[in-house]
């Protein structure tokens, strides 16, 4: 019975040591870094940052839409707003005119539609001539004209263009206005176009720019129509001039939308 009481007794005491000994250790931290807070702090900013962005760009649209709409119209009919810049322009071309004039420091131009009256020698002559140019219906900006040829006032790099338009249709017996030509004559004619310059530091000489052209065979009893454009960039000096030739010009199309002549300078 002694013993038994000496062994609980030992037993309470091995417990309250045990209890009494784990006070004594002190739980050791961990050394590892903890990336956690880190990782959930980078997030939180990010969102930030991506909504204040957001807003910021929902705020700048927003208010360009209003001050788009706001300043075009901001009591007026969509119907009204649309028609009015129409009719304004209608009702005083005058003004629109004016605004069109071309201003004194632009660079020097051209544009020449050709013009009715033409000294062809006679009706189905395949020779080259010079064609006129219309220059009242016409525009010509420092730039000169005289018998058929385009006067360069002011030196520079310019472009040159020429386009004209041949046709042929048999008229009735009765109409004078156009020579009948045999079917031998229009079984193969040459249409070319020919853009020349007369340059004034060789003592005017003409020398060929550009040609164009083809060899066709005309149907005398349906309308036949050629039309050959070309153009090309060339220096020009002041006093030079530029003409255009064309075979057989009594087929020419008498009319300035098929067949002009023009430059214009592109610079020094």
């Amino acid at each position: 019975m002694a013993a038994t009481h000496s062994e609980y007794r030992g037993y309470l005491r091995n417990t309250v040591d045990i209890e009494a000994g784990q006070h004594r250790f002190h739980p050791v931290q961990s050394s590892e870094p903890t990336y956690r807070p880190l990782i959930f702090g980078t997030l939180a900013v990010m969102g930030l940052l991506q909504v204040a962005s957001s807003v910021a760009i929902l705020l700048h649209l927003t208010g360009y839409l209003q001050e788009v709409d706001l300043s075009t119209a901001p009591h007026r009919p969509i119907e009204e707003v649309q028609t009015e810049p129409v009719l304004n322009a209608l009702r005083d071309t005058k003004k629109n005119r004016q605004r069109c004039k071309t201003p004194k420091d632009s660079l020097p131009s051209a544009h020449l539609p050709i013009s009715e009256h033409q000294g062809y020698s006679k009706k189905g002559d395949p020779l080259p001539i010079t064609i006129d140019w219309d220059v009242d219906h016409g525009y010509r900006h420092r730039m000169g004209y005289q018998r058929g040829k385009l006067m360069v006032m002011e030196s520079g790099f310019y472009y040159v263009y020429a386009k004209t338009c041949l046709r042929y249709y048999n008229l009735r017996a009765d109409d004078s206005s156009q020579a009948r030509v045999s079917q031998e004559d229009l079984s193969n004619i040459q249409l070319f176009q020919y853009v020349y310059h007369e340059s004034i530091k060789q003592n005017s000489k003409a020398v060929l720019l550009i040609k164009t052209g083809s060899t066709m065979r005309v149907n005398s009893t349906s309308y036949n129509m050629y039309c050959a454009q070309q153009g090309r960039g060339v220096p020009l000096e002041a006093g030079d001039a530029l003409y255009v030739n064309v075979s057989n010009a009594w087929m020419l199309d008498l009319q300035g939308e098929g067949t002009y002549f023009g430059a214009i300078k592109l610079g020094n």
